[in-house]
């Protein structure tokens, strides 16, 4: 072996240690030119966290199934979706997914194979995930089993299944790439917006839709009567009669933690999954952070 190493000379030689490390580490080079994540098992623990952050459970998990195996049902105005199998199975699942195909997934909407994903998938609160955290997650979600579980077909309208009618929709409604924090604004209301609009994607449901399905900006995180699976999701701004403003930082923090009420009730049906598999799962300091953003928000009325 030494023979060898001198006979490829200072330079190769160098090469052939540093491909060696690469290998015993577990680096990885994200071809699009974004980071570079050098420990697999770091990653995926990271991951853990972002996984909790981003409700992945809830939406790809039927009820009784295998975690991630998709199955589950979302009722919408234009039909019924089924949550896709996530899973790391290369035949059902995104097991044979790359990096890149992972990021733009996220970032913009888009398959693998080139189809623009419907947005009930939230890739448009996604988009503005880091790569760091996208890339962690998909550590994460590779590190789970994987569930041989073919994925439900859609029940919705033919003319909603006409896929070309999303890139327009999408260059009106689809803002790609990470948020820059607000230099005026402080570190923790910069973590809130990010926990709150990317990761929580909690605009998502708590936001109306237009007719065409898109979250209308007047109206963010305002309520709506018509949220997933037909029922009515409150009011988060800080009106102070329709909304949360009448409640303090540490009864909102407190809700996050346990689900528990300033009045002593506690919520339920998809709220209380929320708070189960996401915001309890999160620090003191990234709860806080939310109910920061969210208290910063305009004040909007509206009585669901």
């Amino acid at each position: 072996m030494r023979r060898t190493i001198l006979f490829l000379g200072p330079g190769l030689a160098v090469l052939a240690i540093a491909a060696t490390a690469l290998v015993l580490f577990g680096a990885r080079l994200v071809t699009r030119g974004e980071i570079v994540v050098p420990d697999w098992q770091a990653s995926a623990e990271r991951g853990a966290y972002v996984f909790a952050a981003a409700g992945c459970k809830g939406c790809h998990t039927a009820k009784n199934g295998e975690t991630l195996a998709g199955g589950r049902p979302l009722e919408t105005p234009f039909g019924t979706f089924y949550g896709p199998n996530i899973t790391a199975d290369p035949e059902h699942g995104i097991g044979d997914w790359s990096d890149a195909d992972f990021i733009r997934a996220l970032r913009q909407g888009v398959a693998p194979d080139g189809r623009d994903y419907y947005p009930v998938f939230p890739y448009t609160s996604f988009t503005a995930m880091t790569a760091e955290d996208m890339l962690d997650l998909k550590a994460y979600i590779f590190s789970l089993p994987t569930v041989a579980e073919p994925n439900l077909e859609h029940e919705i309208a033919l003319e909603v299944r006409f896929r070309p009618v999303l890139a327009p929709w999408k260059a009106l409604n689809l803002e790609q790439g990470a948020v820059p924090d607000d230099p005026g604004q402080s570190d923790t209301w910069n973590r809130g917006r990010y926990l709150v609009r990317a990761l929580g994607h909690c605009g998502e449901c708590h936001t109306p839709r237009g007719r065409d399905g898109a979250t209308r900006d007047d109206m963010l995180m305002a309520g709506t009567k018509d949220g997933p699976e037909g029922d009515s999701v409150p009011n988060i701004t800080p009106h102070r009669e329709t909304g949360i403003g009448r409640w303090s930082p540490l009864d909102l923090e407190f809700l996050l933690e346990i689900g528990m009420l300033p009045d002593g009730d506690f919520v339920g049906s998809s709220m209380g999954e929320v708070v189960d598999e996401t915001t309890s799962q999160l620090t003191d300091d990234d709860r806080a952070a939310m109910v920061e953003y969210l208290l910063s928000l305009p004040a909007v009325e509206n009585d669901i």
